[in-house]
């Protein structure tokens, strides 16, 4: 990540922002401090995109069709006191 002063950043938004899609995210500092960074709106996209619905997920996954050998324990339950 390349690190810009903010009143470089603002002299030369225009390769800042060439930047964020060509080498990604884009650090801006103010005094010295990192304050904000800047993204591509494929990495911002990327970020919030739409969450996958669980079923979705399961669908898609490689294990799909699968099938499992699952038995449930059928011990007795131990007993404790109160």
């Amino acid at each position: 990540m390349a690190v810009w002063q903010l009143q470089e950043a603002k002299a030369q938004l225009s390769e800042v922002v060439r930047l964020c899609s060509q080498e990604g995210p884009q650090i801006l500092t103010i005094r010295g401090k990192a304050e904000a960074v800047v993204i591509s709106k494929a990495d911002y996209e990327r970020i919030l995109g739409k969450k996958q619905k669980f079923i979705d997920f399961i669908n898609k996954s490689p294990l799909k069709g699968l099938e499992l050998d699952i038995k449930r324990d059928k011990s007795a339950v131990r007993k404790i006191k109160l």
